[in-house]
């Protein structure tokens, strides 16, 4: 969990290095996989994509509290809880399917 009420002082560096747009489609059938196997990579790129965008949130609530943003970074923090417990929540749905 991302606790932004503490100082940010840390020994690691936050860069995101690449700048893309966003322009998702999202058409899909909610019978479109055939197989618990296709099931499974659509939630394993989910998860990958999900937290990727995590870690650019991350960034940014770091970047509004060095702008004295520090209300903004706040509640962006506890969306990212919030974000994050949902990525928590679809690993588990994710190693559920291995269970039968």
């Amino acid at each position: 969990m991302h606790d932004s009420s503490h100082a940010h002082d840390h020994p690691h560096e936050h860069a995101h290095t690449h700048d893309h747009e966003h322009t998702h489609s999202h058409e899909h059938s909610h019978s479109g996989f055939e197989s618990i196997q296709q099931a499974e990579a659509l939630m394993k790129y989910m998860l990958d994509h999900n937290r990727h965008h995590a870690e650019e949130l991350h960034d940014v609530c770091h970047k509004l509290e060095d702008m004295g943003r520090s209300a903004a970074a706040e509640k962006l923090g506890k969306a990212l809880e919030a974000y994050n417990a949902g990525n928590d929540a679809l690993a588990q749905a994710l190693g559920a399917l291995g269970e039968g």
